[in-house]
C-alpha cells in the first residue's frame, strides 16, 4: 500500500454556474497565453514590435489545434471509427487527444501565413517562440491529469499517480508520465533560452534545438506509457516519430550553422531597434555635426590670446 501518491481529480469539469470549465481546455488556454506572453518578450528583445507575436498566433493557434487533433484521430482511429465507437467523439477535443507532432506541423503552416502577411521571416519568429511553445506544452500536459489519461506503468514510488476506475482504465498507482513530460518541457525551455543567449542562435536553430531536446525526452517518456497505441517493430508509433524528428532537427542545426551562421540582424522591417542595440547612424551624424559646430568656436578661442598679444606689442 502506498503511503504517498499524487491524487487525481475526481472530475475534470468545474461548473461555474451554467458554464462548464473543463480542466483540459483550461490548461491548453493557459499554455497559449504563456507562449504568446513569453514569445512577445523575446521578439521585442530581438528587435521586433510588441503585438506582432499575438497577431501571428491568431493564425498559428487554430491551425495547431486542428493539426494536433487530426494527428491524434488518425493515429488512434480505432477509438472513434471501430465497431461500437461513435465517430462524433472525434470532434470532442475537450475530452483530450492532441498530438504535438500534428500541432507543430500544421501550426507552422498557420505561422507561415501570418509571417508572410507581415513580411517577417518565419525562422526568426519560430526562434523567439520556441521556449514559449515548450512551456505551453508543460502547461497543457496537466490537462491529462484532469482527464486521468496517458499515465505510465504501475508503480509504488512515493510520487505515483493514483488512478480511479473508469472507461478503459483500472484503479491503481502508476508513473505520472504527464508530470515527467511537464518537467522535461520546463527544462527544455531553460536550455533553449540559455543556448540562445550563449551562442546567438538564429535562422530557426533555436526552434530546432527545442524540437530535438523535446524529442529526446518524449522518446523515453513515451516508452513508459501503457495506453493503447500502434507499434512498429516493437516500438510505439510516437517513439519512432520522436526518433525521426530528433534526427531531422539535429541535421538542420548542423547544416544551417554552416550555410547561414550567426543570427538575423533585422527580424521585422520598420520595427524599433532592440534594447541595447548600437546607436543609429542618424544619432551619430548629429553628434558629428555638433562636434563640427563646436570646432570653429574652439579655434577662435585658441586664436584670441594671440591677437590680443599682438595688439599689446604694437602699443608698447
Amino acid at each position: 500500500m502506498n503511503l504517498a501518491y499524487i491524487p487525481s481529480p475526481s472530475t475534470g469539469v468545474i461548473d461555474l454556474g451554467p458554464i462548464p470549465l473543463r480542466g483540459y481546455a483550461f490548461c491548453i488556454i493557459i499554455g497559449v497565453f504563456v507562449a504568446v506572453w513569453f514569445g512577445n518578450k523575446r521578439w521585442i528583445a530581438r528587435g521586433g514590435t510588441a503585438g506582432t507575436v499575438a497577431d501571428i498566433a491568431v493564425w498559428a493557434v487554430p491551425f495547431g489545434l486542428v493539426g494536433g487533433r487530426l494527428y491524434h484521430v488518425i493515429t488512434d482511429y480505432q477509438l472513434y471509427f471501430s465497431d461500437g465507437e461513435d465517430w462524433v467523439d472525434a470532434f470532442k477535443i475537450w475530452q483530450g487527444g492532441l498530438g504535438i507532432w500534428g500541432a507543430i506541423a500544421l501550426g507552422a503552416v498557420g505561422a507561415w501565413i501570418g509571417c508572410r502577411r507581415r513580411g517577417i521571416p518565419l525562422p526568426a519568429w519560430a526562434d523567439a517562440l520556441a521556449p514559449g511553445i515548450v512551456l505551453a506544452q508543460a502547461c497543457g500536459r496537466w490537462g491529462n491529469w484532469f482527464n486521468q489519461e496517458l499515465y505510465g506503468r504501475a508503480t509504488d514510488v512515493p510520487w505515483a499517480l493514483k488512478i480511479s476506475d473508469g472507461p478503459n482504465r483500472l484503479a491503481g498507482t502508476y508513473h505520472p508520465t504527464f508530470l515527467y513530460e511537464s518537467l522535461w518541457c520546463v527544462g527544455v525551455a531553460v536550455l533553449v533560452v540559455w543556448a540562445d543567449r550563449r551562442f546567438k542562435m538564429g535562422h530557426g536553430r533555436a526552434f530546432a534545438l527545442y524540437v530535438a531536446a523535446y524529442c529526446a525526452g518524449r522518446a523515453w517518456i513515451e516508452y513508459m506509457r501503457v495506453d493503447e497505441a500502434h507499434h512498429i517493430l516493437g516500438l510505439r508509433l510516437n517513439v519512432w516519430t520522436a526518433l525521426i524528428v530528433f534526427v531531422l532537427a539535429v541535421t538542420y542545426i548542423v547544416i544551417s550553422a554552416k550555410i547561414r551562421p550567426g543570427r538575423e540582424e533585422v527580424v521585422e522591417p520598420g520595427a524599433p531597434e532592440a534594447p541595447g542595440a548600437p546607436e543609429s547612424s542618424d544619432e551619430s551624424k548629429d553628434d558629428a555635426a555638433d562636434e563640427a559646430d563646436a570646432k570653429p568656436d574652439a579655434d577662435a578661442d585658441a586664436d584670441a590670446p594671440k591677437a590680443d598679444g599682438t595688439a599689446e606689442a604694437a602699443k608698447g
